[in-house]
């Protein structure tokens, strides 16, 4: 293939798929090819560079990833293969891009995708411009404030649009659903989710920041909020949503010991690339409604339950129409970006404020320490999340101090009011 006069773009996609990925494709492809690049399409993210195989990498038209731009899903696939691990495979990956002719990149991803796009920045010492463009369903990259990630839009969406179907089916069949929704290290997701579906519960790992999380913790708050959703308002059904990150809040030691109690029983424990515990391979659903119908069965109580795992079911969706324009503007501006004198100076984090393009840094963005982007948590503390408890049914402080509601909710499990506090009373500490 000969070179356009002004070079070549090389576009890579890395974590976990998110709705908008083709947006981005298909944007930067033809905004670069209508000022003059040519573009290339690198498959299954840094995969095959790694191994010095280039072999892997198709040339981009405009006719190519126009039908795309609205579809879910990633033409290029994505894998999560992290080249800054070993030295040789970062230099396979700057000699396989230097072969390609590359001399502007864009990578699409989240926090260890964007510091591997660091990294190909440093180690190709100027001669590989970059430009990243933050994604993940998780809403937890340290973007602007009220600016989401791209595909977390659409995930809470489709999200909803399922809760809502759970939940008029735990109301036909009474039964109570738990379902885990993905985000690993922050809950934007699971609370996005359950609020705008007005499930009975959600729980996320933010709120129980400096406390002892355990298994049987998590497990309580559930009870509680069924014994209490039973001594209010005489149902015997509810939704919870809980956050996948409640289990790095318990940690891997626990996890381990539970597992190992119970082998087969939960999935397995495994590692990803970057050393991260592999949350789809635990049955955490399964984990938390086993130990609270034990525990439920212990106060005197049965509930029908079914756990429910929601994400995988989200992240290849079409984008609803937020997405689709958003990844437009991200896509236009990391060309913009890249073909700009800033772009001798720095690799960025493609982000817009405003409606204005705000490229940011690599070491603005990424801990030295950590190698990752700062996680932006939900902010457990502000008027967003005070709404979200006001409209949960679960056990409060009032309710332990309210003589006739303690009588209420320990009437239910055949308790005596001081029983009630010593057994339940924890859980809002």
């Amino acid at each position: 293939m000969a070179e356009t006069s002004r070079g070549k773009l090389g576009i890579v996609v890395g974590g976990g798929p998110a709705p908008g990925i083709n947006g981005v494709i298909s944007s930067v492809t033809i905004e670069a090819i209508n000022q003059g690049l040519e573009v290339v399409g690198i498959r299954d993210g840094f995969k095959n560079l790694v191994q010095g195989d280039t072999s892997h990498v198709r040339p981009l038209t405009i006719p190519d990833v126009a039908p795309f731009y609205q579809k879910g899903g990633s033409m290029l696939g994505t894998s999560r293969t992290n080249p800054a691990k070993d030295p040789k495979h970062m230099a396979n990956v700057i000699e396989g891009l230097n072969k390609l002719g590359v001399k502007y990149l864009v990578t699409i991803g989240g926090d260890d995708t964007a510091f591997s796009g660091s990294q190909v920045y440093a180690n190709a010492k100027g001669a590989i411009k970059v430009a990243h463009v933050p994604k993940t369903i998780d809403n937890d990259l340290p973007l602007p404030p009220g600016i989401p990630t791209f595909g977390f839009e659409t995930a809470r969406h489709y999200g909803v649009q399922l809760a809502r179907n759970i939940h008029e089916d735990a109301k036909t069949t009474t039964r109570w659903y738990l379902i885990i929704s993905m985000g690993r290290a922050a809950g934007h997701l699971a609370l996005g989710i359950g609020k705008a579906s007005a499930a009975t519960l959600t729980i996320i790992a933010e709120e129980l920041a400096n406390r002892d999380v355990s298994l049987e913790l998590i497990c309580d708050i559930i009870m509680g909020s069924m014994i209490k959703r039973k001594a209010a308002q005489g149902k015997d059904y509810g939704l919870v949503v809980m956050a996948e990150g409640l289990m790095e809040e318990i940690g891997e030691e626990r996890l381990k010991e539970i597992m190992t109690k119970n082998p087969g029983k939960f999935g397995n424990i495994e590692l990803d690339a970057f050393g991260h515990l592999r949350l789809g391979e635990i049955e955490f659903g399964r984990m938390v409604r086993t130990t609270l119908a034990e525990r439920l069965k212990a106060v005197g109580l049965k509930f029908d339950m079914v756990d429910k795992d929601l994400g995988y079911e989200l992240r290849c969706a079409d984008p609803i129409p937020f997405d689709a324009e958003y990844t437009r503007n991200l896509g236009y501006g990391a060309v913009k970006f890249l073909l700009s004198p800033e772009a001798d100076k720095n690799g960025v984090v493609i982000t817009f404020v405003g409606g204005s393009m705000v490229p940011r840094p690599f070491q603005d963005m990424i801990d030295p320490a950590t190698k990752k982007m700062r996680p932006r948590l939900v902010e457990v503390t502000g008027e967003n999340y005070e709404v979200a408890r006001r409209y949960m049914i679960r056990l409060e402080r009032a309710d332990f101090e309210d003589a006739h509601k303690l009588e209420k909710l320990a009437a239910v499990v055949k308790m005596t009011p001081a029983q009630f506090r010593e057994r339940f009373e924890y859980v809002v500490k």
